[in-house]
């Protein structure tokens, strides 16, 4: 990979987590490092779904590619909320 392709994939990384935090309601604590490796792992997952499921190089913008990668780093972001949110006692 050159490095051009490393700051394409960390910057679009970045934007995927970040619509991928947007889509979820309420407040995540997450760290920017762990949104953007959320973010590169949904968009390498939700374009390979794309691919299975024949959406992934139509004409213009893949709507339904985007929103595969945005749904799952919202899936991923949720989960790494939930497993650093404090337990307190009942």
């Amino acid at each position: 990979m050159e490095i051009s392709g490393l700051f394409t994939a960390l910057l679009f990384g970045a934007l995927i987590g970040g619509l991928g935090r947007l889509v979820v309601p309420g407040r995540q604590h997450v760290s920017l490092l762990a949104t953007i490796a959320v973010g590169i792992v949904a968009a390498l997952l939700g374009t390979a779904a794309a691919t299975v499921l024949g959406v992934a190089d139509t004409p213009g913008i893949d709507w339904i590619e985007l929103a595969l990668q945005v749904g799952l780093a919202g899936a991923g972001v949720t989960i790494l909320a939930n497993r650093a949110k404090p337990k307190l006692p009942h």
